[in-house]
């Protein structure tokens, strides 16, 4: 058949950073059965939708995080217009499956991770021959974690997955069905000069930790680890068939266990990978660290760490269930900076418990340790989190649809107790300019090539943000 996978145009992120890894795995799967894919990511693409929904196609899958969900249903419509058979997939789809499915242009969901139930599916799909799905109802039943409906009305909800242990079983993400070279580079600092070719891998799926304001939703709390010579062997094959100058490891937790972490840097060094630079894309647990780790990394090629600090104040640290210390992150960032590795710090603000006086001890202490880049956020109750189950019950809520929920946003999701929306609003503003506008960092990123080269874009940056601060509502809310 012929099936067009979709990550429609992202209204969250102002570029296109990374390839769509769920899509790549699940077009390297449909791929292995014989049918022709296209991927259309909204985020690189220049061609219109409507042109590409133009060529035909039998099945029209569409994935979705929460604040793409309206642009995902606006996709499936269109897709539902010319007669193609739809499919909704992703985070939101998986928390939010009898949602999508009521809606009239959705046939099937597929909740969780994707690609055994493809694997099931298609097969059945291809039997139809233009017949409705009630003539494969009963084996639609037997396929786990899929909702479908019936052109009689029925919906099919089958029982959730059990998430794969094995993960050898999976397919090779299909890169070659991406326009690589409109990605961003995944390093902050370059010399501007070259478009990389960015690629991303994932070295295991899933992470135990129960933090109140994350989702699991498709990978889950099981951390589940490749082995290390088919990581190997995938690396390899990104930078030698690729050619992929640098690589983004995509993993929730890569180095839950340190001796496993180490493993892997070794092996990239003994067998000649560490040539192509790294990053951790998502950050990476600051208590399963110590500083051989740091320096078996920046053998190995990394060049940047990143870690979720989220707080710096314990008891907001532990209302979040983050399990770490102040002092384990303090740690771990003096090691990674010793071994000469760029540094990166994601905080939130305004997680239940949190006053004006806990945010400005996160301020102080992003200051305290001055990561290369820091990454401030408002806290967003995603559908799946504890957070938002919180939220339901004892907060208020000052969003009126999903597309609200960025974690980018400038704005606060809620107030709950003595969180309130102005103070967060206001505290996040003052910690981006009491960070970035430091003169020793102002001095230090003066002396760097990266800021003269990327200078129209800092500014256009610095506009939009200053913007934001002064408008008249902002000022009016607080």
């Amino acid at each position: 058949m012929r099936v067009l996978l979709v990550n429609p145009q992202s209204k969250v992120w102002t570029s296109p950073e990374l390839i769509h890894l769920g899509l790549a795995y699940i077009a390297g799967a449909l791929e292995e059965l014989g049918h022709t894919v296209r991927v259309y990511d909204g985020a690189a693409e220049t061609e219109p939708y409507e042109a590409v929904l133009a060529e035909g196609w039998d099945v029209v899958g569409v994935t979705a995080t929460t604040p793409q969900i309206a642009d995902a249903w606006l996709a499936v419509d269109q897709a539902k217009a010319t007669g193609a058979l739809t499919i909704m997939g992703g985070p939101h789809p998986t928390i939010q499956p009898l949602e999508q499915i009521a809606r009239p242009s959705v046939d099937l969901v597929v909740r969780g991770e994707g690609e055994q139930p493809v694997r099931e599916l298609f097969p059945l799909l291809e039997q139809l021959n233009g017949r409705p799905l009630s003539a494969i109802a009963d084996q639609l039943r037997e396929i786990r974690g899929l909702t479908a409906k019936l052109e009689t009305g029925e919906i099919i909800h089958n029982p959730d997955r059990p998430f794969q242990k094995d993960l050898s079983r999976l397919p090779r993400p299909a890169f070659h069905l991406f326009k690589v070279e409109r990605y961003s580079n995944l390093q902050p600092f370059t010399d501007g000069r070259r478009k990389e070719r960015s690629f991303t891998i994932m070295t295991s799926r899933g992470c135990p930790h129960a933090c109140t304001f994350c989702s699991r939703s498709v990978e889950g709390r099981t951390w589940r680890p490749r082995k290390i010579d088919e990581v190997i062997a995938e690396w390899r094959w990104l930078i030698e068939e690729c050619g992929a100058t640098e690589i983004g490891v995509a993993d929730d937790v890569w180095n839950l266990h340190l001796a496993r972490a180490k493993e892997l840097c070794r092996a990239l060094i003994a067998h000649g990978l560490n040539r192509v630079p790294w990053v951790t894309i998502h950050g990476m647990r600051a208590d399963a660290t110590d500083e051989e780790l740091f320096f078996l990394m920046k053998q190995a090629g990394c060049k940047r760490v990143g870690f979720g600090v989220e707080s710096g104040n314990q008891a907001v640290l532990d209302r979040m269930k983050k399990k770490q210390t102040l002092d384990q992150v303090r740690q771990a960032m003096r090691n990674a900076k010793k071994a000469g590795l760029q540094t990166m710090g994601f905080f939130i603000f305004g997680m239940p418990g949190d006053t004006e006086e806990t945010m400005e001890e996160t301020i102080r202490f992003a200051i305290e340790l001055d990561p290369d880049l820091a990454n401030f956020m408002i806290a967003t109750p995603y559908p799946g989190t504890e957070l938002y189950d919180i939220i339901v019950r004892e907060g208020q809520f000052h969003v009126t649809n999903w597309e609200e929920l960025a974690i980018h946003s400038d704005r606060a999701h809620f107030s709950i107790g003595e969180t309130h929306a102005a103070i967060v609003e206001k505290k996040w503003h003052e910690a981006y300019r009491r960070f970035y506008l430091r003169p020793s960092r102002l001095w230090r990123r003066a002396l760097m090539l990266d800021t003269w080269l990327r200078l129209p874009y800092y500014l256009g940056a610095a506009r939009r943000f200053f913007l934001a601060t002064g408008r008249p509502e902002y000022v009016q809310s607080v």
